[in-house]
């Protein structure tokens, strides 16, 4: 039976989550739209990087983010080190680039089909850019999967810049840490237990929100 303690990580847990990847969506979307869509002078250094931070180290990013956010640190005035607000930054750094690029990857595929069909139509270029966008959505929501499979089992940023402070910043992935090493690995399999079936939960819900919405434009 869950204590009132197992709820309110839980519900810590899927705040976080439920926000980084929410900004993550608003930035890396229209990012890897865009980036799908147009060529510029570039264009190739900005995809290299943005493939390469898809793979960031989540230690890594929680090292800079505790740099930015220590006392000394330049954000270090707004006092946000081991609260939730930093384990968002530290998520949102981790999930953007994989929104980016998936969304990129989508639109690239369906660009070539449909841009010159679009165009011959007499689309405008946001009409063209939103038609794109509708037939890729089924990629884009891929990567929103995965951008929140990430952001939910993320242990190492959010361990450096939250400290898994009880009833204040722990997360289910840093508590599973906590009571593997008291010992409790009942306690820590059981919040394994929680995090596969809200993932699954999660993706369930997404990927048949767009079965629905791809059967409904055949109709």
């Amino acid at each position: 039976m869950m204590t009132q303690d197992v709820w309110e990580v839980i519900w810590l847990s899927l705040q976080v989550t439920t926000v980084s990847v929410a900004i993550g969506m608003l930035a890396g979307i229209p990012t890897g739209t865009l980036l799908g869509l147009y060529s510029f002078r570039g264009k190739r250094i900005v995809v290299a990087l943005i493939y390469t931070c898809m793979g960031l180290p989540p230690v890594l990013v929680g090292v800079v983010v505790y740099l930015l956010l220590s006392r000394y640190g330049p954000l270090g005035a707004l006092g946000l080190l081991f609260t939730p607000e930093a384990m968002i930054i530290a998520q949102v750094v981790l999930v953007t680039p994989i929104l980016a690029g998936l969304t990129m990857s989508a639109v690239q595929a369906k660009e070539r089909a449909y841009w010159e069909t679009a165009k011959s139509l007499g689309a405008s270029p946001v009409q063209m850019m939103i038609t794109i966008v509708r037939e890729a959505r089924g990629g884009i929501w891929s990567g929103v999967a995965a951008a929140y499979g990430r952001a939910i089992s993320e242990v190492g940023a959010v361990m450096l810049v939250g400290g898994n402070i009880e009833h204040h910043t722990r997360v289910m992935t840093t508590a599973i840490i906590l009571e593997t090493r008291t010992g409790n690995f009942t306690a820590g399999l059981q919040l394994g237990l929680v995090l596969l079936a809200i993932s699954f939960l999660f993706n369930s819900f997404l990927m048949a929100g767009v079965l629905n919405q791809m059967k409904s434009r055949r109709r």
